[in-house]
């Protein structure tokens, strides 16, 4: 693989930019509306609220197996709500007024047993500015299990990967605990984040400390209040794993890597010949954006355009925003896309299919 050390560059924006457009009828339409960022706050502590209680309902009903398991699957599906939606609300400067109530909020994710920290400077210093650029977005790249960017090695087994990445996918968050996150902290190979960031030495610490507390009162002390033997509670800890993988999982699959998907290779200067706005519409796309439902359950993910254009705006405002992006990307010949989500983890399925062969269709060539 190519080496790229020099960070992308996008095009300035002219005057007449689209964004500055949209951004300025976005501001003097939307915003004004602080009920909405009262809503975000109430849904965060809502879903905190929802994953306490399961975790004590674990502790008083767990005795009996079949509640055992089905109160763990909540509490699975509480923790991934909180992620997608507060967390990561939280980790932009979202959710609340001031930096140090967000950051403490995002703290809530080391008790899920990851690093807050390295999961915010990874997302914020390289996705975000970043979006499907390869050897630069490593919310895209992520193991060489699965090919996904056109200049990745080519390995023999890739040809199943559309067959077998579906059996993976549940082990999801499994694979986040307890080997991204190693490979974040120690990793050399296609470790991006080391390009920008210095891993504080107290990181490191906390690492460890935030796996082995989320084991202990995820699997000790119910072993020690129920009378439940500690095979039953771990079985029901990873169904909980499973099941909240997979709920996740779609948001993660259905937002940037598809069929269509654009995944430039940065010339060696960098400089890249789109408007870093045009690159987030070309990069980035919406699911189920307007369904009541889908926006309660995924937040910033089903309108990800808007996300990826104002991601310093809590998700409840995304929904009369998304409208405004459409409009404006129709009048300027951009790309917006939004499709049901079936249609978009089958457009995940063909990606995967079609990037197993050296002769990818998928765009890579430099810009």
């Amino acid at each position: 693989m190519r080496d790229i050390v020099q960070k992308p560059q996008f095009l300035r924006a002219g005057k007449d930019d689209f964004f500055k457009k949209l951004a300025q009828e976005v501001h003097e339409t939307v915003l004004k509306d602080k009920r909405l960022q009262y809503k975000n706050i109430i849904k965060a502590l809502g879903l905190l609220a929802a994953f306490f209680i399961s975790y004590s309902c674990i502790l008083a009903f767990g005795n009996n197996t079949a509640l055992l398991f089905s109160i763990y699957i909540i509490m699975g599906f509480s923790m991934i709500l909180i992620f997608v939606n507060s967390f990561h609300d939280a980790s932009h400067g979202a959710l609340f007024e001031t930096k140090k109530q967000n950051r403490i909020f995002c703290y809530i994710i080391d008790f899920f047993g990851t690093n807050s920290e390295i999961w915010i400077q990874r997302h914020l210093l390289l996705h975000h500015p970043y979006p499907n650029i390869q050897n630069w977005d490593c919310d895209i790249k992520q193991t060489d299990i699965i090919r996904i960017f056109p200049n990745s090695p080519l390995y023999s087994f890739h040809k199943y990967q559309h067959i077998y990445i579906w059996f993976l996918y549940p082990f999801y968050t499994l694979i986040w605990l307890y080997i991204r996150d190693f490979k974040d902290f120690f990793g050399t190979k296609d470790n991006y984040l080391k390009r920008v960031y210095t891993i504080p030495s107290i990181e490191y610490i906390k690492l460890f400390v935030a796996k082995a507390f989320n084991l202990f009162y995820m699997l000790i002390i119910p072993y020690w209040v129920l009378e439940q033997s500690f095979g039953t509670i771990f079985t029901a800890w990873i169904v909980m794993h499973l099941t909240s993988s997979l709920f996740g999982v779609v948001a993660l699959v259905s937002t940037h890597a598809d069929e269509t998907a654009h995944f430039p290779l940065p010339p060696s200067n960098g400089k890249m010949d789109v408007t870093w706005a045009e690159h987030q519409l070309m990069a980035t796309k919406d699911f189920n954006a307007g369904n009541p439902v889908f926006d309660f359950l995924y937040g910033g993910f089903t309108h990800h355009v808007a996300h990826h254009l104002f991601p310093t705006i809590g998700h409840t405002y995304y929904p009369k925003i998304t409208p405004i992006i459409r409009k404006h990307a129709k009048e300027n010949k951009l790309p917006y896309t939004c499709r049901p989500v079936l249609n978009a983890i089958k457009s995940h399925y063909l990606l995967l299919k079609n990037s197993r062969k050296a002769d990818s269709i998928f765009y890579s060539s430099e810009l």
